[in-house]
């Protein structure tokens, strides 16, 4: 498997990122914990409200969607620590997986 780290960093925010030889629009929101919305490149939603947690494949049920990877995250002091509002981007990263 490959993995791509995504750069990121701990503040709100969105922007367009190829993965997978797909374009996607990313954002990125703190709400008590990390959620994440994927559109397509034109920004019609695709996914909608994920949480950023570890330990699985963010896109996983979302297969159906045409997805050619997935998204994991890992914890800045441990690899199963949920990232928090200042670490996400610095200890706590978020990876594309390709298939």
């Amino acid at each position: 498997m490959n993995y791509f780290e995504i750069p990121v960093s701990p503040i709100p925010q969105v922007f367009a990122i190829s993965l997978g030889g797909d374009d996607y629009r990313l954002t990125l929101q703190y709400r008590d914990g990390w959620i994440l919305d994927v559109a397509d490149d034109l920004g019609q939603a695709l996914v909608s409200g994920i949480p950023l947690v570890t330990g699985l494949n963010l896109l996983g049920q979302y297969r159906h969607l045409g997805f050619t990877g997935g998204l994991r995250v890992t914890g800045a002091e441990s690899p199963d620590d949920a990232p928090t509002f200042t670490d996400l981007g610095r200890g706590a990263k978020l990876y594309w997986v390709a298939d």
